[in-house]
């Protein structure tokens, strides 16, 4: 039957070496990293992220304007290669009224199913190319978070990794101290039995 001494790498005896030291102290930061450090540092990035994704999203709104437009020409079977972002758009003619300069047409993206003279919100940029939508308060927070808990397992994992490679030298080194004190202990223990 085995029994388990707790702490023993911690109290004064014989059998403890500089190697368990070492290791208990690791053990220990090893603790305090993964439930306080590794959290911290997910939540650190992830409002970064959140403050980053949120500039470029106003500064996108302020660049691109969105307008309500009808849908003048016919939508293709086949999906935009540009679409990029935007999956099952299609590209296809629009038209729109701005009060006080006329009316426009162009080339834009739409959304699949869409039927000649559906009105749809299209986006355009300052030189009158269509655009995605700037993301939305739902998708800045959807980025953080991801940043966040990507951050927190990337620091969980350099711990632990760390961690293996310290337990590995300890182990090493205990060893060399046994080997050394079995030098010296192991004629005593043999040389009557030889």
């Amino acid at each position: 039957m085995r029994t388990r001494v707790r702490g023993w790498r911690w109290r004064r005896n014989l059998l403890r070496r500089r190697s368990d030291v070492v290791e208990a102290w690791t053990a220990l930061a090893v603790a305090v990293l993964l439930i306080l450090a590794a959290p911290l540092a997910g939540a650190m990035a992830g409002l970064w992220a959140h403050d980053e994704a949120k500039a470029i999203a106003t500064v996108e709104r302020a660049e691109r304007h969105r307008v309500r437009a009808e849908v003048v020409g016919g939508t293709s079977d086949q999906p935009s290669s540009a679409a990029g972002a935007r999956e099952h758009a299609y590209r296809t003619t629009v038209r729109w009224t701005e009060p006080g300069k006329g009316t426009w047409t162009a080339q834009a993206r739409v959304p699949a199913g869409t039927r000649q003279g559906d009105r749809v919100d299209v986006w355009f940029d300052s030189r009158g190319r269509d655009v995605s939508a700037p993301p939305g308060d739902v998708a800045i927070w959807q980025h953080a978070v991801t940043i966040g808990v990507f951050t927190t397992g990337a620091a969980a994992g350099v711990v632990l990794l760390g961690h293996g490679v310290v337990r590995r030298v300890s182990l090493r080194h205990r060893m060399t101290e046994w080997e050394r004190e079995w030098a010296r202990t192991g004629p005593d223990w043999t040389r009557g039995k030889a």
